[in-house]
């Protein structure tokens, strides 16, 4: 009883500060996700008031936060409007693999830290941030521009490629043979196919199933099926924010409009939670020796997610500032390369490889939205006179 007292307490003072933040975030312009991040470095370990009961807690909370940002952003989109995105995007998916993994491979290298770390530094430098990149998307009213399918296409595409990279850095974490490895990546493959074909050819069934004159019903249904299959995905190595994403374009029409509309209040607090226990899990006394190098990296990787973008926006012809502004939406890094160091420094794959790269996902995730509010309006006046 004592320890559930102390957890509302803690939860109920995290939400209500994340209010007050939210609020002066709006009266001063900006977006509340530096903001949040702060929050929970100031909450988390070595912070000003470390949270002793309800981290594991808001743990959960941050998984659900990404899995209903991903949820929402895949009700934006039907099944077929996503399979012709990614065939007609697959070249700039690849050159946006090309461009950025390669700085942090090249980092780890230099630093000689080995190919192993190299291989877990390409997955930290190259995958964006769905669950910012969505908050961004829906903050600042990007989400019905021309350009906004490209970038979704490319982060389905990023968030694809890691259902292969994930099951390929685990093996080479665990020091797994070549035919276990391949077994693994055959699964994730799998899974991801299976998840996809039932999107696209049973798409109407799932409606019919779901859909409901109640609201509360239509909910229950919506999330309940969402976290399902987000958990399946889990199981089979694949990401559940993957699956959360596929369910959401199984869904159209009214009823995926209907289902977002009651879906958004719900989504914000979760994605508010996910936020500050990405800051929960950074150790503020950690980051400051790695800051500096940090920052190069991440200067380095925000040019070549610009030019991913702006090359992508291009191939499917949209105007320059639609280019300028797909290349800034890509900037934030957040959960998936925090898992990526994770794994990386649990296996032992090098001592400073955690330290690295939380800075530089912690500079990432907080100028990303800023860079998309402030120096967004600078960069489309730039590109119109060019």
């Amino acid at each position: 009883m004592h320890n559930t007292a102390i957890l509302f307490l803690e939860f109920g003072a995290v939400v209500l500060g994340l209010g007050i933040l939210g609020a002066l975030a709006l009266r001063v312009g900006i977006s509340p996700i530096p903001l949040y991040l702060i929050a929970g470095l100031a909450f988390g370990t070595g912070g000003i008031l470390p949270l002793a009961t309800s981290e594991e807690f808001i743990a959960t909370g941050a998984e659900l936060g990404v899995i209903l940002l991903l949820l929402t952003l895949g009700l934006e989109y039907n099944a077929d409007e996503l399979v012709t995105s990614l065939k007609g995007n697959a070249r700039a998916g690849l050159v946006d693999l090309v461009l950025n993994a390669a700085p942090g491979a090249a980092c780890a290298l230099i630093l000689g830290w080995g190919p192993v770390a190299a291989v877990a530094m390409a997955g930290v430098t190259y995958a964006t941030s769905s669950g910012i990149t969505a908050k961004v998307l829906s903050d600042l009213g990007w989400i019905g521009n021309r350009e906004t399918p490209v970038v979704l296409s490319l982060l389905v595409f990023e968030d694809l490629t890691m259902a292969i990279y994930l099951p390929v850095l685990t093996a080479m974490l665990a020091g797994l043979s070549l035919v276990a490895g391949a077994v693994a990546v055959a699964i994730a493959l799998a899974a991801v196919s299976v998840v996809l074909l039932v999107a696209l050819r049973f798409g109407r069934y799932i409606e019919a199933f779901v859909a409901s004159p109640n609201s509360e019903v239509l909910v229950l249904k919506v999330v309940g099926l969402a976290l399902l299959v987000a958990g399946l995905a889990q199981q089979l190595q694949v990401s559940a924010a993957v699956g959360a994403f596929l369910v959401g374009i199984a869904l159209s029409g009214e009823l995926a409009e209907d289902a977002q509309a009651l879906l958004a209040p719900l989504r914000d607090l979760f994605a508010a939670v996910f936020f500050v226990f990405f800051g929960l899990q950074t150790d503020p006394t950690k980051i400051l020796p790695a800051a500096a190098l940090a920052a190069g990296l991440a200067l380095v990787t925000m040019i070549t997610k610009l030019m991913t973008g702006i090359y992508a926006a291009r191939r499917a012809g949209i105007a320059r500032a639609g280019r300028v502004r797909a290349g800034i939406a890509l900037i934030p890094r957040g959960e998936f390369n925090i898992v990526i160091a994770g794994l990386a420094v649990a296996a032992g794959a090098h001592p400073d490889l955690g330290a690295l790269a939380a800075a530089y996902v912690l500079i990432l995730a907080a100028f990303g939205p800023l860079a998309a509010r402030l120096v967004q309006p600078l960069l489309v006046r730039v590109a119109s006179r060019a």
